[in-house]
């Protein structure tokens, strides 16, 4: 990392420490998903209507994260690069949430630094309308009790674990360091409306396929829009039991849209330098920012999500069931047929002590598939994760992780056949 980008991060913490006595900071935002611990096992924002209007309100907030990675790796080929121990480059992230009229409210996050990229850059913005009162004052008010209509450039409502993620540098929902290893997360043109009452949830929405914006058509453009929608019940059953199970289904049939489902991550793998190799004959390298997840970059795809969410007093369970499948252009004869992959993750989470703040996890997640139908075998990937964390205050979490992470198989190929990582990391975060 250069001087001049530790300079950029540590100029950014100090800004932000010092808002924390700043008014503006603590401003009470309506249908709002709170950037601490408080906003952990939310998922769509509530339709309550909890906090009155009065006037402009911005809210300034960020997050800052940092690990210490302490993981071996290797494979058949035996070339991959030495893994030592040490610190990574630290993320960050600045946020806006803006109240701008009654019901109406904006957000806006800044990648300040990540593994990908380490400029600053705006990874997307929506502006979120529960009420319409700014047509006139109850405008499809019946409707509107129960509707949020969500319209931006970011981050789309499909699943359920893009909620639990780490973004960047907001970690402090994630219980563990890792994300998922098919990490459906994209940030696109998307308009979407959500309906809850009494539990219930319906979602549906489009985006325009793509994550870098064009207007350029070539001959070679098969652009479509991408449609999803989701359906779940939410509900808590009683002081100490709340139920939540939903669905969400994607497609996009464009052969040059809908490709980022899984590779939309603009930030980089939570997991630095993994599956990179030593130089060859030639001086040549592969792996990249992005290595630890898999994506089989369909060209047409369609994926169902099921998540299942209990919580029993301190005790948390989640878990995807995921089926993704699509055509693979990879030559012309296999050009139309269809590949599938299945994931699967559970994820137990048990929080203790005093408001919760200490906790220990196990997760569990699993891909399996073929790129395309006539591959004689699956390939699949393997990974466990076990780990624990402490809530310092609602803004700081430190948490600890082991992750074993294997390609089986005898499909893989090239530094991918057997190839495995494992061992610790160790990573500190704040969210405000």
């Amino acid at each position: 990392m250069t001087t001049s980008k530790l300079i950029h991060i540590t100029g950014f913490i100090c800004f932000m420490l010092s808002l924390f006595n700043a008014k503006a900071q603590y401003s009470d935002l309506q249908y709002f998903r709170p950037n601490d611990k408080a906003g952990l096992n939310i998922f769509e924002t509530s339709k309550d209507d909890t906090v009155a209007f009065g006037g402009v309100k911005v809210r300034v907030g960020g997050d800052f994260a940092m690990q210490f990675q302490s993981l071996n790796q290797s494979n058949d080929l035996n070339n991959l690069v030495e893994l030592g121990s040490n610190f990574n480059l630290p993320s960050a992230n600045l946020n806006l949430d803006v109240q701008l009229i009654d019901g109406v409210r904006m957000h806006l996050r800044t990648y300040l630094s990540s593994q990908h990229h380490e400029d600053s850059w705006v990874k997307g913005g929506h502006i979120q309308i529960d009420k319409l009162d700014f047509i006139s004052s109850g405008f499809l008010e019946e409707i509107m009790n129960y509707a949020t209509i969500t319209i931006g450039l970011d981050e789309f409502n499909y699943g359920d674990a893009h909620f639990r993620r780490s973004d960047n540098a907001r970690a402090i929902y994630n219980p563990f360091v890792g994300n998922y290893i098919m990490d459906a997360f994209s940030t696109e043109a998307f308009g979407e409306v959500a309906l809850q009452k009494n539990g219930l949830l319906a979602v549906v929405g489009v985006t325009n396929g793509k994550l870098n914006q064009s207007v350029v058509v070539t001959d070679k453009s098969d652009n479509k829009p991408s449609f999803y929608g989701k359906l779940g019940f939410d509900k808590q059953i009683n002081s100490d039991l709340r139920v939540r199970l939903a669905g969400s289904i994607y497609s996009n049939q464009g052969t040059t849209t809908g490709t980022w489902l899984y590779g939309g991550d603009r930030s980089g793998g939570r997991y630095y330098n993994v599956l990179h190799t030593l130089p060859d004959s030639l001086g040549n390298t592969e792996g990249g920012e992005f290595e630890g997840r898999y994506n089989a970059r369909f060209k047409k795809l369609t994926a169902i999500q099921v998540n299942p969410f209990v919580k029993f007093k301190g005790l948390e369970f989640f878990g995807i069931y995921e089926l993704a499948s699509g055509g693979n252009e990879i030559n012309t004869s296999d050009a139309d047929k269809v590949g599938a992959f299945t994931q699967l993750a559970v994820e137990l989470v048990y929080r203790f002590g005093k408001r919760e703040r200490f906790y220990i996890a196990g997760r569990y997640n699993t891909v399996q598939g073929k790129t395309v139908e006539s591959a004689k075998e699956d390939l699949k990937i393997n990974r466990l994760n076990v780990g624990g964390g402490w809530f310092l205050s609602k803004n700081i979490v430190v948490k600890a992780e082991y992750v074993n992470q294997k390609y089986t198989g005898n499909t893989w190929t090239g530094r991918f056949a057997g190839a495995k990582f494992d061992g610790f990391n160790i990573e500190a975060a704040i969210s405000f």
